[in-house]
């Protein structure tokens, strides 16, 4: 549980969001809890995993340069270590995965959730996770989009009634009380323009000689307002949703001809809505084409959930963009439940877009670091020793699995070193027992895409620490400064 100086409170086990809230003084942290958010944005797991390992491979980096070995020595043997280890885990120990099947993936973003809080309901986790995924897998050009960063987050109810819903939610209502509230086989107009008078950019006066002027200054506006909502009109649409506002007589003039309004909608969320129904988004009402108007939603509808209203824009066709409504007990629960199904979408993501895997519960890393102790014979000259330093580094992932509940560690170390030095390369440990299990059997895959994100980040960050040795700070000096000047 952390306090953040505003006085909320941020309860997870999600390496990145404790990270994210400390403050820390010393550089060295501050670059550590930088390569933490890199592992989240990049690959969105593996932030924990990410900060042990680069913090071994510091600790065991430290005997070397008491020894007085230069740290150009140790930082070429964890370059080489690092090459060898990404060739052997794409070579030797990735598995290709067949992504049209959800019970393979299933099983991988089971393995993501089984540190987190929502374990408890990791099948509803995994089912929003791969279902929204799917939802928003898009291939253009060669090039594959996933975009997965959209949640409403209702308060109330209970972590089952989370659903993906097949459209869009947006936190809005109806302008007009007249306005339908529901509406099957809507045709929607998004449009990103005022359908009010157009407010001068910067300060704007008249000045008015004649009474009639200003009635005039009124009737212009007021034809403006009419022209802009006729060339509405004409397309007959259902429903119009703008970026932007409406005013009282736009809203009068398109209750008369049954169309609902929503206004000053977010543009992220107007794009999604474009995606969800296939509409394109307009600038200008005079621009406006049939083809512009999108079809392919099933159902428009305001619903009331606690004491806010809500735009459901479902039943979509084909849709390219979707929601994901969170249901929870509190806003703290809800705040967790969120990052977790983060990281089950990223993990799903990952698979989707290069489908190999690894054995996980630290089985990939005590088969690495055997691989690399065999190699390290055939390095030559004193860089030897700091690559052998990487595979004994690799450790520590199953040693901190062991020692999260409660086994004994060194015990266990050596039966899986035993395993592995047998060719039992799938072996890992049971994270909740604590025993070492096949993770064949026991169904715990990463993916080869997030390990090797958290290889080269760990490695890198260690080799651009052992690159500094001194640390020079100006902050003291000037408050000295200031101090003598004070007393002067």
């Amino acid at each position: 549980m952390l306090m953040d100086p505003m006085g909320g409170i941020v309860m997870t086990n999600d390496g990145n969001a404790i990270l994210r809230e400390m403050h820390v003084q010393h550089p060295a942290a501050k670059s550590m809890i930088e390569i933490s958010r890199t592992q989240d944005e990049e690959v969105g797991d593996g932030t924990t995993s990410v900060i042990v390992l680069t913090g071994e491979l510091l600790a065991v980096a430290e005997p070397f340069l008491e020894q007085q070995m230069h740290p150009t020595v140790i930082i070429n043997a964890y370059r080489r270590a690092l090459d060898d280890i990404i060739k052997l885990t794409k070579e030797n120990f990735g598995i290709s995965v067949d992504t049209s099947k959800d019970a393979e993936i299933t099983k991988i973003v089971n393995s993501s959730l089984g540190t987190k809080f929502i374990k408890k309901w990791s099948d509803l986790a995994c089912k929003i996770a791969i279902s929204a995924v799917r939802t928003v897998f898009m291939e253009e050009n060669g090039r594959t989009e996933i975009d997965i960063k959209r949640y409403a987050k209702v308060p109330g109810g209970t972590i089952e009634e989370s659903c993906v819903l097949d459209g869009i939610m947006i936190n809005k209502d109806i302008t007009h009380p007249k306005m339908r509230r529901r509406i099957e086989n809507p045709k929607i107009m998004l449009l990103d323009c005022n359908l009010e008078y157009k407010k001068g950019e910067s300060q704007t006066s008249l000045e008015i000689a004649k009474e009639e002027d200003f009635s005039r200054i009124l009737e212009l506006e007021e034809a403006y307002i009419k022209q802009i909502c006729d060339d509405i009109i004409a397309l007959k649409p259902d429903i119009v949703i703008t970026e932007k506002g409406i005013s009282d007589l736009a809203q009068h003039y398109l209750v008369k001809n049954n169309i609902t309004a929503i206004r000053r909608v977010r543009k992220t969320d107007n794009n999604r809505i474009a995606r969800a129904c296939g509409a394109t988004v307009c600038h200008r009402t005079d621009e406006l084409r049939e083809e512009d108007i999108g079809t392919e939603a099933g159902l428009f509808e305001i619903r009331k959930i606690g004491d806010e209203y809500f735009t459901f824009i479902v039943k979509c066709k084909n849709p390219k963009a979707c929601t994901i409504l969170l249901r929870g007990a509190s806003k703290d629960i809800l705040m967790e439940v969120e990052r977790n199904l983060q990281d089950a979408m990223c993990v799903a993501r990952n698979v989707m877009i290069d489908p190999k895997l690894v054995p996980g519960g630290g089985a990939i890393e005590m088969a690495l670091s055997q691989a690399l102790d065999q190699k390290a014979r055939s390095v030559p000259g004193i860089q030897q020793w700091p690559y052998q330093a990487v595979a004994r580094a690799l450790e520590i992932i199953p040693k901190t699995l062991v020692q999260n509940c409660g086994g004994n560690s060194i015990r266990t170390l050596t039966a899986l070193r035993a395993k592995h030095a047998s060719d039992c390369n799938t072996w890992g440990v049971d994270g909740e027992s604590g025993k070492i299990v096949d993770m064949n059997e026991f169904n715990v895959w990463d993916p080869v895409s997030v390990k090797l994100q958290t290889y080269k980040s760990a490695i890198e960050t260690a080799i651009l620490l052992l690159r500094i040795d001194d640390i020079v700070s100006g902050i003291k000096k000037k408050e000295e400064k200031a101090q003598s000047k004070r007393e002067d």
